[in-house]
């Protein structure tokens, strides 16, 4: 096995185990109490998604 392929087989494997790690700690995310990505035409704020945007 080359250099190249070890290096690509550790970041495949360490990317797996993070994002299990992070599955396994975060809180499950509840989709029916998110804002609204696209509030066209709703009548509904929409407050997610940007952190430059004016509260």
């Amino acid at each position: 096995m080359s250099n190249t392929h070890q290096l690509q087989a550790v970041f495949w494997l360490g990317l797996a185990a993070f994002l299990s790690w992070d599955f396994m700690v975060s809180a499950p995310v509840d989709l029916r109490n998110e804002p609204p990505l696209i509030a066209a035409g709703s009548g509904q704020a929409s407050i997610g998604g940007h952190c430059s945007m004016a509260k």
